[in-house]
């Protein structure tokens, strides 16, 4: 199935496997792109040289395209962006908008840069600034999130730019697929789907947890950083939502000090990173460090299997997903739903 995005990014397929922190690894990327959609590493929750390594074990496995996910507002955003370029990576994508100055030198470097955006206004903005596309995510999806669905927001965006439109947020099958097209969309990014495959490395009790949730089990909590973050309900959860504020500080500095070990990363950086999450946010002083070391709880979960310490973030979508498919196996079935949809809309007409 050609669309823009397709034809952006060089894959046969127009789904995007999207960049989750401690899941989005070599294995899981490498088999997405194999597969023949776009997989995408997540790096926030690698240094700098761990980078240089993943993606070169990525090219070791497929000689596909595939991209790299970053966090603009990163201390390190620019160095990560040298990695990219000097490796030779096709994508750049962004949890946050890139600055203008970012869009330009990975443009320069022929990389094609796709920020995720939440809100019309945003994707506005970095159209204009340059962006080749734009991953747009609704309320639904996994992570933070905003509060306007993906079925408001994506035609919203569609007709407010004019470059590819990538949609997320609720999105698991092809009749999926085939509604985001409608809407104008160039491809659906997943998360979740991806997190629930046999080549995902998740420990295999946590994917267990996903697949036993329903879709009550998917909350929104401010809990955890402050932000409205969707994640599985967890006994994590609950203890942060019921913790004051004095309790809260002592667990966040006590991971705060597990990340700061493992990222390399100064307090100073940690904090510097957790206050610009805040988005002029009133947060406490143990929400900005939860902030800043959301990657250690995400780790606790997704690689040491400690679902009743670490969050579980989680599309409202994991209460309807019951297997564990490869990739190569779920993109072809999504592809075969969408073809199927495709033909049983061609004998709707519009009665006069």
């Amino acid at each position: 199935m050609e669309t823009a995005l397709t034809r952006l990014v060089g894959v046969r397929h127009p789904i995007v496997q999207t960049g989750m922190g401690w899941v989005a690894g070599p294995r899981l990327v490498a088999a997405t792109a194999n597969a023949g959609a776009l997989g995408v590493l997540a790096s926030a929750t690698m240094t700098v040289d761990r980078l240089r390594e993943a993606i070169r074990e990525v090219k070791s496995r497929t000689d596909a395209p595939f991209g790299v996910n970053l966090r603009a507002d990163a201390q390190d955003a620019g160095d990560r962006v040298g990695v990219i370029v000097g490796e030779g990576v096709r994508v750049a994508s962004f949890a946050l908008a890139p600055s203008r100055e970012l869009i330009a030198e990975l443009k320069a470097a022929g990389v094609v840069v796709i920020p995720s955006v939440g809100a019309r206004r945003h994707a506005e903005k970095v159209a204009a600034w340059g962006a080749d596309a734009v991953l747009v995510q609704g309320g639904e999806g996994g992570g933070h999130t905003g509060e306007v669905a993906t079925t408001v927001l994506l035609p919203q965006v569609v007709d407010a730019v004019d470059i590819p439109v990538v949609a997320a947020g609720g999105f698991f099958d092809g009749r999926g697929l085939v509604a985001a097209l409608a809407y104008g969309a160039a491809g659906v990014g997943m998360g979740t789907r991806f997190l629930l495959t046999s080549d995902s490395t998740v420990p295999d009790a946590v994917k267990a947890r996903y697949r036993a949730a329903t879709v009550r089990d998917v909350t929104v909590t401010r809990a955890v950083d402050g932000l409205p973050h969707r994640m599985l309900r967890t006994e994590l959860v609950d203890a942060l939502e019921r913790s004051g504020r004095v309790r809260a500080l002592g667990q966040a500095v006590r991971r705060a000090a597990g990340f700061r070990r493992l990222s390399g990363l100064t307090w100073r950086q940690m904090v510097r990173d957790g206050l610009a999450l805040r988005h002029g946010k009133d947060l406490s002083w143990s929400q900005v460090l939860l902030a800043a070391n959301t990657p250690m709880l995400l780790k606790s979960a997704m690689v040491d299997g400690r679902t009743d310490l670490g969050v579980m973030a989680a599309g409202q979508v994991a209460g309807v997903i019951d297997d564990l498919p490869s990739c190569a196996e779920l993109v072809e079935r999504i592809m075969k739903e969408a073809e199927e949809a495709l033909e049983g809309l061609k004998g709707l007409r519009a009665v006069r």
